[in-house]
């Protein structure tokens, strides 16, 4: 047996249901720690307003912008044969995209931006995740078992 019938027969592939749930999963937990870490800082800053001005950016950039990201997300992911490997709920690029956005998070926390700026930013930011993870969920949900 060679390398490819190797990795064929042993590969962690599922459903295309999983990539669905996987997908908004991501996204909501992803999501709420932003949001919560977002409101904590704020809060501490005494800066409530940057909480709620999060809020609001976030909801635009949900509509907007990560509304659009997740229906090309859920197109791609019904495409898939079924037992495509779990980590194709993403692709590459999305996944580069997604360790941008780690690194980019820690280095606002060392940054000289002041604790309600990087809230703000973070609130925003998980917020618009969680939103755009409806339809994820609602594909999810759509998709029989």
């Amino acid at each position: 047996m060679g390398l490819k019938e190797v990795l064929q027969r042993y590969k962690p592939g599922v459903s295309l249901r999983i990539h669905l749930l996987l997908g908004a999963l991501i996204w909501t937990i992803v999501g709420f720690f932003l949001l919560s870490n977002g409101l904590v800082l704020t809060y501490a800053a005494g800066h409530i307003w940057h909480g709620f001005s999060g809020l609001v950016l976030g909801t635009a950039k949900s509509f907007f912008i990560l509304d659009r990201v997740a229906r090309k997300n859920i197109i791609r992911i019904k495409e898939f044969e079924d037992k495509v490997c779990f980590g194709s709920v993403y692709s590459w690029k999305t996944w580069l995209l997604v360790a941008a956005m780690i690194t980019l998070g820690r280095l606002l926390r060392t940054t000289v931006l002041s604790g309600e700026v990087v809230g703000l930013i973070y609130t925003a930011v998980g917020w618009a995740l969680m939103i755009s993870s409806r339809l994820m969920w609602i594909e999810w949900n759509r998709t029989p078992k």
